[in-house]
This record gives C-alpha cells, structure tokens and sequence, in this order.
C-alpha cells in the first residue's frame, strides 16, 4: 500500500477502472478478487483480533468488493455478517457473483442494523465513488447507525456519503478510521469536509498495468514533505543577501500591527535577504523590539511608500491592512508598482470591491474571503474547494492559495497542487499573515510564483504540523516561526 503524487477526479478514476477491467481479459473478476484481498489484508494488519466483522454491501462492485472480503474473513474463522438493504441487492454482474460465491460458501446476509451492535469491525462497501448526493433516508439512518457504534470502520474506496471528486459531504456520511482506495487515489479525500470523515488514507494499486494510466491526466498533484527538497536547493557558497530577495511588507494601521510584524518575520525567517516594513508609526519601536532584523518605515501616506516600492523585488500586501483611506492609497500604489504581489487579509477585500486582473500576484484568501472574491457563498466555495481555487485564478489570472483544511494551489491553465500538511491548531489568527510573508520570501528567492505559493503554503504547513506535536489547542503564529527556518532547510 502507497500513496500517488497524482491524484484524480471520478471521471478519470472510471476510465482508468475500465482500461484495467479490459486489460484483465476477465471483465474485471480478477480486479474485483484483488481488491478484496487487499481490503482483507488491510483488515488483519490492523486490526487482527477482529472476530465479529460486519460489512455494509452495497449494490454496486464497491458491495462487490465487500463480499469478497466477507467470503476470506469468513474462510479465517471470523464470524461475518453482511448487511445490506432490501432495495440494495448487487445490481452488477460482478458484485452479483461475488455475492453468490460468498452465500454458496455459507455466509448470510441480514436486512437490519442489529448486527451492528456486537461488532469489532465494521468495512463501509456500500457506495465508493458513485455517491454524489446526499443518501436518502434509509440508507442515511443505516449510516447513522454505524456512526454511533464504538466499532472502528474500515471504508472501501470512499466513505459513503463523501464526495469522491469535490470532499463536500452533503448529507450522511460514514466515519472512517481507515480508507483503503483502490488503483487511483481520490483527490476529494485530501481537502474540505472529507477529512473530518477519514483518519487514515491509504491505496493499493492492485497490480493494475501502468497501460491502464497512459494518457489520463491528474486532477490534483498531492504535495507533500518530499517537495520542498526539490524547491529550496542550497545556497550557493558566495550568496549575498541581496540575491535572496528583498520583501516589502505593507500593512498595519492603526490597532493591527501584529499582523505585518508576523509577515516580516516570517519573511526572514523563510530566506528573505532582506525585509522592509511600511506602516504607521506607532508599530516602529514594537516591531524593532521584537525583530531587529525588519526594516520599519513610517509611511503616512502614497507619498511615502514610493521609494521603498522602487526597492522591494516582491511585496507583501495586506496584513493588518484595514480599509479606509489610508488602506486604499497604499492598496492601489502596489498594484501600480508592476512588482510581484503576495494579496492577503483586507487587500482581498479591497480587491473583491473593484475586480481587476493580477498577473503578478498571489491570492491567499480563506473560504470567506473567497467566497467575496467570486460573490458568492462561503458554503458554495467549500463544497467543491478545486472548483473555487479554479474559478478564482481564472477571474484574477493570479496564482491562488484557497486556505483551509487541505489547502488547494491553483493557477491559469496548472493542474492544481493539494497541501498534504497542516493541522486544525492553525485555525487562529495571524496564521495567514505568516503565510504571506513565507510566500512573498519565497517568490523574492527566485521560485515561480505557482511554485512560491505551493512551496510557501507546504512550508507553513509543515511548520504549523511540527510546533503542534507540543499540542494544537492553544498554538500560536509565532509558534512556527522557529520551525520555518529548519524546514526552509531541507
């Protein structure tokens, strides 16, 4: 069992099921064989004292999939019930023979839930990847019910009720504590809602032939760890700061200079030769305190923020920025400046109010934001989070970060880029503001900016996963900062 750095949306998933079917010259028996096989191995490796195991058939080769499993726990001396519904007998030839093998050999179906009560396992086979609506009442109350036995639950494919392709979870769903994809993995599962509905993400390939992949694109690519090697070489023996980039942050009116003395910092601490500041003056002495290192300037008005446009190489814009007057001159000065841009916090919303194209930027917003970006709904971007990220970088011809629980990366004609890192201890404030100055750090250092924004969002990711092993409730921004260095360091 692996994971792909390719992931894939349900179309492609059933292409390539097909090709594989074809490929077997056995209409897929084999397949249907091997991903039993895999889903009971999968069962014995974790949890083998498993005696008493229910699995949830469904009418497709998803409840295919189940009876083989069934039949092999069985043949082991468990004791196995499947259950299915009346109206979900199989329905496909070959979840019709797998059911046939696993009653001819002994095995029983039941019809109600209360098998569910004495069970030490329960597998979910009842939807994989065909479910894209919310259950209906039966089989929703059927899900309820799995929801609140102790048992742990193993999902085949999918968990049922998830949203193979998008995450969005649109009704009743089975929480799994392990999913055991087949062939290809879903990209759904890496983002939004489907993580609160999966613990535990694997895949087996099945053998299937690389033949049955050749020419089906991937829908997402899943960064992780072993990316940021690739991205931030190391430095070359005879660098100078000057060639590492200089970071022009600009932000902090009057109450909210936290926020761009966490951008600055984080700039630094991500690689940035140097770190220029642009804001009021009350946050110069507090910001010297903290980070002696920064560059602060009191900048009163677009007058005085020209000159030190004119020496940033990247500019960070948009932490603790507010919206009045003062917001906007300094707004409309950056975007005037040509230079690349990192847009955050209430830059967004500047920018939500009067829609342009930003070539030269990135685009961090959270679902909200987002949802103001593409005036719509925070519900609507969250339940399909690909789609947003798309439409976003489509409406603004910039690269977007769509932050949150599985972050996406998207860009204008890019596959786009799925954070596989990051943890709920994040959800606080200022996190987003250390994302920019790590972004802005890294597009100042030479990275594309597609590449800037998935390395930067991977980098902040990882750090936020290590300052949390001292625990996620109660994390700060600050906590990162540490981590940023090391891991900028691979």
């Amino acid at each position: 069992m692996y994971e792909l750095p390719a992931l894939f949306d349900t179309a492609a998933a059933r292409r390539i099921d097909a090709r594989a079917a074809q490929l077997s010259a056995d209409e897929g028996e084999a397949l249907m064989q091997r991903a039993g096989q895999a889903a009971w191995q999968c069962v014995l490796q974790r949890w083998p004292q498993a005696r008493r195991i229910v699995v949830l058939c469904g009418p497709g080769n998803n409840g295919g999939d189940g009876y083989v499993l069934a039949l092999l726990a069985r043949q082991s001396g468990r004791q196995v019930s499947v259950l299915h519904l009346p109206d979900t007998a199989p329905r496909t030839p070959l979840a019709q023979r797998a059911c046939t093998r696993y009653l001819a050999a002994g095995g029983h179906v039941e019809v109600t839930a209360d098998c569910l009560r004495q069970a030490d396992l329960i597998v979910d086979a009842l939807y994989g990847m065909g479910l894209t609506r919310a259950p209906e009442m039966v089989d929703a109350a059927l899900i309820e019910a799995v929801n609140h036995v102790p048992a742990p639950v193993l999902a085949l494919d999918v968990p049922s009720g998830v949203e193979a392709d998008t995450g969005n979870v649109p009704g009743a769903a089975i929480r799994a504590d392990c999913v055991l994809q087949f062939i290809v993995p879903h990209r759904g599962l890496y983002t939004g809602a489907a993580l609160d509905y999966s613990d535990e993400r694997l895949l087996d390939g099945l053998d299937v032939s690389p033949a049955a992949l050749e020419g089906v694109a991937p829908a997402a690519w899943h960064w992780d760890a072993a990316r940021l090697a690739a991205q931030l070489p190391r430095r070359r023996p005879d660098t100078h700061k000057g060639r590492s980039g200089h970071v022009l942050c600009i932000g902090g009116d009057h109450g909210s200079g936290g926020a761009v003395m966490l951008a600055a910092e984080a700039a630094l601490r991500s690689g940035a030769g140097l770190a220029s500041v642009a804001t009021r003056g009350a946050h110069v002495a507090p910001l010297l305190a903290r980070c002696p290192e920064a560059m602060p300037h009191v900048v009163d008005d677009v007058q005085g923020v020209l000159p030190l446009l004119a020496r940033a190489d990247v500019i960070a814009l948009g932490p603790g920025l507010g919206q009045g007057e003062w917001a906007r001159g300094l707004y409309a000065a950056a975007l005037a400046s040509g230079k690349p841009l990192v847009v955050d916090a209430d830059a967004l919303n500047l920018l939500a109010a009067s829609p342009q194209p930003l070539p030269q930027a990135v685009l961090t917003p959270h679902p909200g934001e987002a949802a103001r970006l593409l005036a719509t709904d925070t519900a609507s971007v969250q339940r399909d989070r690909f789609a947003a990220a798309q439409a976003l970088a489509s409406r603004y011809s910039a690269v977007v970060v769509l932050k949150g629980a599985g972050t996406v990366v998207a860009a204008p004609e890019q596959v786009p880029r799925l954070i596989a890192a990051g943890n709920p201890g994040m959800a606080v404030g200022g996190m987003g503001d250390l994302l920019t100055g790590v972004i802005a750090a890294l597009r100042a250092q030479g990275l594309p900016g597609f590449d800037a924004a998935s390395s930067g969002a991977l980098l902040h990711a990882l750090a936020g996963d290590a300052a949390a092993l001292d625990g996620e409730r109660g994390l700060l921004p600050r906590d990162l900062l540490p981590h940023l260095r090391v891991l900028a360091n691979p």
